[in-house]
């Protein structure tokens, strides 16, 4: 099977037949909308939770369960603030936008290949910046946030669907022979399968980090 009878198969599966104008990604796009608004909403706590700090130090906050789920403990750490200033308003700032791609996209606008590939580029990047601060939380500050658990999973969740997108349109440099079992691979939504694997994998590391102090 080449790689453009694989394209023209993810589309027919998508609409239901021939391509007709309107969004070629419909289900990857309600996808990204969706998850990129959890993870625009708990930025937007997240910044509210960080000014709170910023004027009372040490404030007590709704999702301060125990020592181990504790929004403050985190919040109060230097790596809330990376670049100076509160974390969440990154994601005050990026999350619009990926929210009007996936609305745009549904629309059925198709954005050039370097705008595609600069917000892939973005994306990953704040990819790698929420994991490394999950891996602060959970092997340096000792303590996990429940909305910084949303941002990275719904962050994860975003960059799979941007990822397949620019995939399927062949915006990214991938060898013929990769690209076409990738294609394959995203067709049975394996992706997605591995990305469940990844986040159950992940659960499974804090409990047996932390154990019943999770949940005490």
């Amino acid at each position: 099977m080449t790689v453009h009878t694989t394209e023209r198969r993810l589309v027919s599966d998508r609409t239901g037949g021939p391509e007709r104008g309107r969004s070629r990604h419909a289900g990857t796009c309600v996808a990204m909308l969706i998850w990129s608004a959890a993870s625009l909403m708990a930025s937007f706590v997240l910044a509210i939770e960080a000014v709170a700090l910023a004027g009372e130090p040490g404030k007590v906050f709704s999702c301060d369960l125990n020592a181990v789920v504790s929004c403050g403990t985190v919040g109060s750490s230097w790596q809330a603030s990376v670049f100076g200033f509160p974390n969440a308003f990154l994601g005050l700032i990026t999350e619009p936008v990926v929210l009007s791609i996936a609305v745009a996209s549904l629309g059925g606008v198709r954005f050039p290949r370097w705008f595609m590939l600069s917000a892939q580029a973005g994306y990953t990047v704040g990819l790698g910046l929420a994991y490394w601060l999950l891996y602060q939380a959970v092997f340096d500050i000792g303590a996990v946030c429940p909305w910084c658990l949303l941002v990275t999973v719904a962050t994860t969740f975003v960059f799979v669907e941007m990822t397949r997108i620019n995939l399927i349109e062949g915006h990214l440099p991938v060898p013929p022979g990769a690209r076409r079992i990738l294609l394959e691979a995203v067709r049975h939504r394996l992706d997605l399968l591995a990305v469940l694997v990844w986040l159950l994998g992940l659960a499974l590391l804090l409990v047996s980090r932390y154990g019943a102090a999770l949940f005490a």
